[in-house]
């Protein structure tokens, strides 16, 4: 699996990079401008080298037709200032506009085409559309590199079947990723600790299925934590409860305690009346987690809990966490959250925050990313890729 000296000199080459600049947008303004941070260095590197380079990548989910709201145009102009020059910015994919900003550019030239997914054929389940749609992808360059980690787990035109087009090296992002997942699977460190939070227990069943064995810890909060309380029969009022996984739930904490893995789980938790929305001032109370009345709905963990957490994760050597302890987007519920991050960054060894929610909740609650040991761009990718299943983004790339 090639980096990317494996190109060799690519002076006047076009360079087709698949990143992943899907960031939030508070209209055309960026909220979050992590991933195209994190897209950079490749970028840089082969611009540096005398590469044209043609940056390709999606933003939200349109429905295969252009729509002005998930234009990449902001994020290119970004971009632009994180290189410190001009970017250009092709208005379509791969019609007239791409092909005239592609021919426009000069050795060292960075260009972004429109996002990809205005065309059906990006994400379609045909192999021959999206085969076309590749191929039309392919004509713009001369060789490929795949960058964007966070779509390494779907099979696309621009991630999968262009790699079987061209020429194709890993990008220096998707490269650290994939390092920083082998070191969480293959022979962590110990004590090794896994934290997950979020919303459901179905989003996180193959991860704790594949890693219950191999972790010395699991902590789980957030909104998942409340199937696994009413699993040993506890009320759980009006918190989110998913009834059809309360048997997966006892199984997992009867495999843990046969193999000798702690499951800690909250043993106070933040509770209120209502979800926090509108104008309505947060009324938050804090109770045992075995005692959550009827009428209330757990929205983070409580303060002994948070200090049960960091204390279990104060002598790790490896730590994973997906997932927030709470409504981490809203003050009052965003403690447990916080003292997990802050655990993390005092973690003597490897730290992975990996991706999605959990990543933006660093960058909201103020840390700074350098005090971990790596904060993820991919949560689904990272998440597949430790529930042990295969990537088709990377396995394409094996020559």
């Amino acid at each position: 699996m090639g980096d990317l000296a494996s190109l060799g000199d690519v002076t006047g080459k076009r360079v087709l990079v698949r990143s992943d600049l899907n960031v939030p947008l508070d209209g055309t303004r960026i909220t979050d401008d992590g991933r195209v941070r994190a897209s950079v260095p490749t970028i840089r590197a082969l611009a540096e080298a005398g590469a044209r380079v043609v940056v390709v990548a999606h933003l939200g989910r349109p429905k295969g037709a252009p729509d002005a709201a998930f234009s990449l145009g902001p994020v290119a102009e970004r971009l632009g200032e994180l290189l410190g020059s001009p970017v250009a910015f092709a208005t379509d994919t791969v019609g007239d506009s791409a092909r005239s900003t592609v021919d426009a550019l000069s050795d060292g030239g960075v260009a972004v085409l429109e996002n990809v997914r205005f065309n059906p054929g990006e994400t379609s389940k045909d192999d021959a559309e999206r085969g076309a749609f590749a191929d039309q992808l392919a004509s713009l360059a001369d060789a490929f590199v795949s960058d964007g980690f966070g779509v390494v787990h779907r099979k696309q035109a621009s991630v999968y079947d262009v790699a079987q087009r061209l020429p194709h090296a890993m990008g220096q992002l998707v490269s650290t990723e994939i390092e920083v997942l082998r070191r969480l699977t293959e022979s962590p460190e110990r004590p090794y600790v896994v934290v997950l939070g979020g919303s459901k227990v179905s989003d996180k069943l193959g991860v704790i299925d594949n890693l219950l064995e191999k972790t010395d810890r699991l902590l789980i909060g957030g909104g998942m934590v409340f199937t696994f309380l009413a699993a040993q029969g506890h009320e759980v009022g009006a918190s989110l409860l998913e009834k059809d996984q309360l048997d997966v739930c006892r199984a997992y904490l009867r495999r843990a305690e046969e193999a000798g893995v702690q499951i800690l789980l909250p043993s106070d938790v933040v509770v209120d009346t209502a979800f926090p929305s509108g104008d309505r001032t947060p009324q938050p109370s804090v109770v045992p987690a075995s005692e959550i009345p009827a009428d209330a709905m757990g929205l983070d963990i409580g303060p002994e809990a948070s200090r049960a957490f960091a204390g279990a994760l104060a002598d790790a050597r490896t730590v994973f966490w997906n997932g927030p302890m709470g409504v981490f987007e809203v003050g009052a519920f965003a403690d447990g959250t916080r003292a997990v991050a802050q655990a993390l960054t005092q973690v003597d060894g490897l730290s992975v925050v990996g991706g999605g929610d959990s990543a933006a909740a660093v960058r909201t609650l103020g840390f700074d990313e350098d005090a971990f040991g790596h904060i993820s761009t991919g949560g689904g990718a990272s998440l597949e890729y430790l529930e042990g299943k295969t990537l088709p983004g990377i396995t394409v790339l094996e020559d």
